[in-house]
Parts: C-alpha cells; structure tokens; sequence
C-alpha cells in the first residue's frame, strides 16, 4: 500500500502524521510512504530523517494526495485539501464530523474510506487514539488557564495555588474522563482547589479514591454546574461523548454568574463545546476572547501548541492501526478489528457512524451493511 503523509495546514496546527520510526514500520512490511516536504518540521523532524527511513518527500500536497492508497495525518482536511482526495482513498485522522456539516458533505461527496482516530474504541468503552491527547489536553488546559488568570490577559490576576495567608483559586472541571482527570492532576499539584463533575458515579467514585480526597467530586446536573460556575476562577470543559455534538451544559446564563475576569477553556470545542458562549477560536496567537467579562479560550487543537511531544505520543498509538490497515487492507482490517470498525465514520459515500448521523439528521448505514454493499 502507498501511504501519504500531507503537511498539516490547519491553523497554527505543527504535529505531523508519521515519525521517521513509523516509516521504518511501513517499509519493512513492503509499503511505501510518500511525505510532502517540510511536513515534520515543526515537530522537529526533518526531511533528512525521513528519508533515511525510507520514505520519499514530494513537493506539494497535491501530489501526496494522488499517490497514496492511505492519507496518514493528524487534523481533519481543510476546504483546501477536499479537491485532492479521491474515490476509495483512505483517510486515516481525526476528523470531529458531528459539528462540521461542511467536511461531511464533502468526504460522502468524494467517497472516501474516513476512519476517524477518535471513534476508535475499544470493548470496554476507552477511546485509544484520543487518548494520548486528551492526557496533553487536560494538563495544558490548566496551564494555560493559569496564564489567563494573569492581569495582562484580562483574567483576575491570581496565581492558582495562591500563596500563604492567601486562599487558592478554584477550579472546576466539568467531565471526569481521560481530559478532566489529567486537568484534576495538574490543578491538584499546582495547589488549587479542584472540583470535577461528572454523570457518571462510578467515574466519580473512582476520582474521589485516586485523588484522595484533595478533589471535591459532583453529580452532574443544572443545580451543581451553575452553582460550581459560579465560585470558579478556572472552568474546564472536558465533556465528551465519542463521536457524537458535545451538549452545551455551560449555558450563556451560567456564564452571565461568573466572577469578572474568570477564565473558561473548554477542551470539547472540536465537537462543538459544551460552554454555550464558546466558539472556535482558530490560532493559538489569538486564542482566546472576552465575553460578559469571562476570558473564553476554546482553541480546538490544544496539543498542537506543544507539537513534537504530541507527534510522537499520538503516533505511537496510531501506527499499530494504520499498518492492520496497510498489511491487510481496509475492509478485512474493519472486519477482523472492532475497534477498528468504530472508526468508519463515512464509506464511500455512505455515512456509518450514528451520532454524526443523528447530529446531522443524516441518513446512517450500518457499517458492515456498508462494508457488505461495496
């Protein structure tokens, strides 16, 4: 199988689909990998190392697009990059269609095999390709609420953990998964005080015994998210449904209650967000906005801030998947693997995964019907 890797052109987007380690991989196994030039650069990979490695760097991405069997990358294509792809390519990514009736249309229009990283899932309900960076999403959030706190970003000028004789800020997580406990980490150990709501009581069971105490766990519900807004300093979203619109559980209403230079980072904007005030905010130059006094930061590609830690901890994940797909072709791969399946969100013109079929009031397939058909 040819494999192609693009360069990522969404913005301020630097992460990289494939290190020179995944290109050995492919090689070994009789694939060949076509690079665009510069692709790794900002994850401080050369062209250089990828050619040691086997691989071949084409000029533009229009011609890594028409060579390869499989598009290996990180983010979703742009509107640029729907004219390159074709008929039965295989678009191996992340691809967040549920909010993006745009890019829907366009990959049922071109037909193509979309496995989208982060419907991947596994029997007992983990989401392995998503992980890796929802642990980077939910530590940075806090980081960088902590720098929004600050004067000079119109936050209201405290320091997480306070100092002694004066109290720490508060911090309130809402969604207790892979993001929100990474986020309860970090905030717990820069000494803040933590509060992490989920509506799951096994889930919260389980912070309350890892944390030890040093974390206030809530129900989720109305009452308990519009009073925890309320007191925060720090409000992190990190709802996430797999695959499927996130719900907005911060309304504007709640928002309108919040202290006067708080700082939300909802970390769920690439589904939609689950702050009613939060939209996309595109560069991680200008990433963050003020409304009723709040400084929102939703930036939706919150690893890419930090690209070759994120390169090298998402691809570890995804090469062991995208060589099942190479070694064995895609339809025997998604047959053999049901994890693997999940991740079939659009088959040649067909779309087989129902939240994006129900966010979209979409017709939907069932995936192996689709498999079946073709």
């Amino acid at each position: 199988m040819i494999i192609g890797v693009p360069k990522e052109i969404k913005t301020a987007e630097a992460r990289v689909g494939i290190t020179p380690a995944g290109v050995e991989a492919f090689i070994n196994n009789g694939h060949e990998v076509y690079i665009e030039k510069g692709a790794g650069v900002g994850s401080g990979i050369t062209d250089e190392e990828y050619i040691k490695s086997g691989a071949k760097i084409l000029n533009t991405p229009k011609e890594v697009y028409e060579v390869a069997d499989m598009i290996l990358k990180v983010k979703e294509p742009q509107p640029s990059e729907y004219d390159y792809l074709k008929e039965s390519q295989i678009l191996f990514a992340y691809l967040h269609l549920a909010p993006d009736k745009q890019q829907t249309r366009a990959l049922l229009d071109k037909k193509v095999v979309g496995i989208a990283y982060e419907t991947v899932q596994l029997e007992n309900g983990s989401l392995p390709l998503l992980t890796p960076m929802s642990e980077i999403a939910g530590r940075m959030a806090v980081t960088i609420g902590a720098y929004l706190l600050t004067n000079m970003n119109k936050g209201r000028g405290i320091v997480l953990g306070g100092v002694p004789g004066v109290e720490p800020a508060e911090v309130v997580i809402i969604g207790g998964g892979t993001v929100g406990i990474n986020a309860a980490r970090t905030a717990i150990g820069m000494g803040a005080r933590v509060t992490v709501i989920d509506i799951n009581p096994r889930r919260l069971a389980y912070l309350d015994d890892i944390f030890n105490g040093r974390a206030t766990t809530l129900m989720s519900n109305n009452y308990n998210i519009a009073q925890s807004a309320k007191k925060a300093d720090l409000l992190i979203g990190a709802v996430l449904i797999p695959g499927a619109r996130t719900p907005k559980l911060v309304t504007e209403d709640i928002v309108k209650t919040m202290k006067s230079g708080s700082v939300i980072v909802d970390v769920a904007i690439d589904q939609g967000g689950c702050v009613e005030t939060c939209n996309i905010t595109t560069s991680h130059k200008n990433p963050y906005f003020v409304k009723y006094d709040v400084v929102h930061y939703s930036v939706p590609n919150i690893p890419g801030a930090v690209p070759r830690t994120s390169t090298f901890a998402l691809t570890n994940i995804t090469l062991p998947y995208a060589l099942q797909i190479a070694d064995k072709g895609y339809s025997n791969a998604l047959l053999e693997n049901p994890a693997l399946l999940k991740g079939l969100n659009v088959y040649k013109g067909m779309l087989t995964y129902k939240p994006v079929a129900e966010a979209q009031g979409l017709n939907y397939v069932d995936p192996i019907e689709a498999l079946n058909k073709a």
